[in-house]
């Protein structure tokens, strides 16, 4: 991923309420959800939630599609991913991290005698 498709995304996400609207659509799965169910879950305005939802567009993270008269909502998963890959890509200095030790170390042992 490039770092203006980065910066884009992480601009969108960068909002709570376009936060909130993109994590409900990756829990929602590949089905995703429609915008009149967004609109039930996070009690937007349309022209509100119209707007986030356009953000969320143009910055690569959602897709949609309408059938009949609804339009659905849901996650770019690849695109996501790629975001996750771009940040991570140098994590631990290229080193195959483990998430509890590695990327979350524990306090020095200094530190864990001064809690005694």
């Amino acid at each position: 991923m490039e770092s203006k498709k980065t910066i884009a995304a992480l601009k969108a996400l960068a909002h709570s309420d376009r936060l909130e609207l993109f994590r409900l659509l990756v829990q929602a799965g590949s089905d995703g959800l429609t915008v009149g169910s967004l609109q039930e879950s996070t009690g937007h305005a349309g022209a509100t939630l119209s707007n986030h939802l356009n953000t969320l567009r143009r910055a690569g993270l959602i897709r949609d599609r309408r059938v009949s008269r609804n339009i659905w909502c849901r996650a770019d998963y690849a695109q996501m991913n790629a975001l996750i890959s771009y940040l991570t890509e140098n994590c631990c200095a290229g080193a195959e991290c483990a998430p509890a030790s590695a990327c979350n170390p524990s306090p020095s042992p200094a530190k864990r005698r001064s809690r005694q």
